[in-house]
């Protein structure tokens, strides 16, 4: 399970993370381009209502600092990247165009709108594996 490595707890004090709720993020509020709407029944977006996001969130912030470095990216945007890598069996890079090119994968990660534009280059996945290790993820 992906909630075993991680206990639940808030982050407080993050000066240099990212990080919107889950509870922020509603299908109907997503913007598509050419007009139209997701379709609730799509897998990415029931997916999307059953992970438990914030508590993957705050095992992901455990593992950076919050007064060093650059800000980092939304925990939902990494985690999700994470899990559609691995669902898809994907390459970092072909993960990243995947997201690209997808209105639900996305509305799956956290984005209030289609974009087409990289979410993050693919290099992001090196550093999430040194950061959390592989067995965060299994």
């Amino acid at each position: 399970m992906l909630c075993k490595h991680i206990r639940q707890t808030t982050p407080k004090g993050l000066h240099m993370i990212r990080y919107k709720s889950t509870r922020q993020l509603s299908l109907e509020g997503f913007s598509l381009p050419f007009g139209g709407k997701l379709n609730p029944e799509n897998r990415w977006v029931k997916w999307s209502l059953a992970i438990p996001w914030d508590e993957l969130a705050s095992g992901y912030y455990k593992s950076m600092s919050s007064t060093q470095g650059r800000p980092g990216k939304d925990a939902r945007l990494v985690i999700g990247a994470v899990i559609i890598k691995h669902k898809l069996n994907l390459s970092d890079e072909e993960t990243v165009l995947q997201i690209q090119e997808n209105p639900y994968l996305q509305y799956f990660v956290g984005l209030s709108s289609y974009k087409d534009e990289p979410p993050f280059t693919a290099s992001l996945f090196v550093e999430i594996r040194k950061r959390m290790g592989r067995k965060v993820f299994s």
